[in-house]
């Protein structure tokens, strides 16, 4: 996980780092493969897993930006040791959650720790590292964090079919252990930067803002669009995510700096963002649930179906990096989620007999190797073309945006499948996932440039 070049103090920032987001990923993408043995015991439908999966994500997505902010003002190290202890604390509290409703509630208070997390990790990387060293260690951040979003499903397979699906959250522990006992060899005192502001009418408007059509889009199955529970939070929302805009524009201490935005790379970079992992969310969430609820196939065997993907990011990833580095992010930016989207419609020949070798692996090893392809340079785009000092609020907006994207896709999946997983409706699901991935690779085609220099510091 570290380099051998890096000091005592280095070593142990990047592992902290890595851990505590480790668990934040991880939970983003464990949860699918736990969803139907959920629903089992507690004897509940689609809505149900869209909620376990999104009030996770509101939280986490709506509050990355705001815990920055916080982390400016009360210090990294107190922030990520709040967010440590809040995330063991909901862990234990949804592996003991006795009804559904309370195990969403708790999930949704998952995401607020997590949210901690995230720029608190990022922000003692920055801290602690320099030049090349700082753009290595955010690079191994983001290349273990990835592996955790991709090894979720299958670690949560095996506790689901041999152990309990709430353990799968109470095992968080064990690593929230270790990272605080790290952080007491650290000894790192924790600092409060002067005149650091915080937005809280953003981050309300922000919330707001997503959780209003969040919800309309799960429940609209159950209410329909003409009744006033579903438009009125609908629309509110996005009032309220237009005020959030105009409110960046004009607030002392903006959670958002709109400004970065005019950088070319950097706001073409997040709209790929948007549709790869908003794609990367919404295939894993239906292929996961349909190949134990129409297939058949056992929790294990679900979460290994995209094992191949996991192995590819980590034995890929870098070399693709280096490609992009030396011929530029533009071209893998490109054919790397047309590829991945693909490997989605190769999925089409999988029906309510689904044999894993000849109908899903094939895609799997396709979406793999566009995925890798991608992420790499994904990345190296997005931060390479704002300064280095801007680099920390940089990645905390794309964490931000690949996290709202998973967001939205899983609410749109009532809308997309119905309210009943069927051959013909997943089918309509992996036609949505590769469409979204190949406009990823078009958006990133046309807009994505190579860097020609340094960029320059912005006003």
């Amino acid at each position: 996980m570290t380099d051998t070049s890096m000091s005592r103090d280095q070593r142990l920032v990047l592992t902290i780092a890595v851990l505590a987001s480790f668990v934040t990923f991880l939970d983003g993408s464990v949860i699918n493969v736990a969803l139907p043995a959920i629903s089992e015991e507690f004897r509940s439908g689609l809505t149900v897993q869209q909620w376990v999966v999104d009030a996770y994500l509101i939280t986490l997505g709506t509050l990355i930006l705001l815990a920055g902010s916080l982390s400016d003002a009360f210090g990294r190290m107190l922030v990520l040791k709040v967010g440590l202890y809040g995330f063991a604390a909901t862990s234990i509290a949804i592996a003991l959650a006795p009804t559904a409703e309370i195990l969403i509630i708790v999930r949704g208070l998952q995401g607020v720790a997590g949210a901690l997390l995230v720029p608190s990790s990022l922000a003692l990387i920055i801290s602690s590292f320099r030049g090349v060293a700082q753009a290595k260690a955010i690079g191994q951040w983001t290349g273990w964090t990835s592996a955790a979003f991709l090894a979720g499903p299958l670690l949560g397979g095996l506790f689901v079919d041999y152990l309990s699906w709430r353990l799968v959250f109470a095992i968080n522990i064990i690593p929230i252990a270790i990272t605080l006992y790290l952080m007491v060899k650290l000894g790192q005192k924790n600092e409060r930067p002067e005149g650091a502001g915080i937005d809280w009418w953003g981050a309300v408007l922000g919330i707001v803002g997503l959780g209003g059509p969040v919800f309309a889009l799960i429940e609209q199955a159950n209410y329909g669009w003409g009744s006033p529970v579903i438009y009125l939070p609908f629309a509110i929302g996005l009032v309220s995510l237009a005020a959030f805009v105009l409110r960046q524009r004009t607030a002392k201490h903006p959670m958002l700096p709109l400004g970065l935005f005019a950088v070319r790379n950097f706001s073409v970079g997040n709209i790929a963002t948007a549709l790869v992992y908003g794609a990367l969310s919404l295939g894993g969430f239906l292929v996961v649930v349909y190949l134990q609820e129409v297939a058949g196939f056992s929790a294990t065997l679900a979460g290994l179906a995209f094992l191949p993907i996991t192995i590819g990011n980590i034995a890929l990833s870098s070399w693709f990096g280096g490609l992009s580095g030396k011929f530029g992010p533009r071209l893998f930016m490109g054919f790397g989620p047309i590829i991945g989207g693909l490997g989605y419609l190769l999925m089409l020949n999988m029906g309510e007999q689904v044999n894993y070798w000849t109908q899903v692996l094939p895609g799997v090893l396709l979406f793999a190797v566009g995925l890798s392809a991608t992420v790499a340079p994904l990345t190296a785009a997005i931060l390479g073309s704002i300064p280095e000092n801007q680099s920390g609020i940089g990645s905390a907006i794309n964490n931000a945006v690949s996290r709202i994207a998973g967001l939205i896709s899983i609410a749109l999946v009532g809308v997309i499948i119905g309210s009943e997983l069927t051959v013909d409706s997943f089918h309509r699901g992996l036609l949505v996932t590769a469409a979204l991935l190949i406009a990823g690779g078009i958006v990133s085609w046309i807009g994505i440039r190579n860097p020609e220099k340094v960029p320059e510091p912005i006003a």
